[in-house]
């Protein structure tokens, strides 16, 4: 359950998101300053690169503790900047007020969601583990 749970969480924020914003809505949005471009860049880098670490952990160290609690802090972020938007200004969705929704949800907030629960899942059940033995 742990490999598959991060596993999951690591293909949404390490390979899927970087499909989804490397084009002219995110990192070549010509309505994005340069300084907010690089940050998404190295956003976008960085989770992959931690992903990809969680991936060789967990398959090939077989160690999940590490990359559970790392997937945690990149999929809760993300959920803490989802709902705390409003103070700062945030919003998921485009210039032309449109939003990538699955089920009227929006797409972000229910993949990141469904992984940090089974990310928090696991955590707990990797914890029990420890403790009972």
């Amino acid at each position: 359950m742990q490999k598959f749970a991060i596993t999951f969480s690591v293909i949404l924020y390490a390979f899927a998101v970087p499909y989804l914003e490397i084009n002219d809505t995110h990192v070549f949005n010509p309505d994005w300053t340069p300084h907010v471009r690089i940050h998404e860049v190295w956003q976008l880098l960085t989770n992959s690169g931690i992903g990809i670490l969680c991936l060789w952990m967990i398959w090939k160290k077989n160690e999940v503790l590490l990359p559970t609690i790392l997937s945690m802090l990149i999929t809760g972020g993300f959920l803490i900047a989802f709902f705390i938007k409003d103070t700062y200004g945030g919003s998921m969705k485009y210039l032309d007020g449109s939003e990538k929704t699955l089920l009227g949800i929006n797409i972000g907030l229910l993949g990141f969601g469904v992984a940090f629960l089974l990310l928090l899942f696991s955590l707990l059940t990797i914890l029990k583990k420890r403790s009972s033995n």
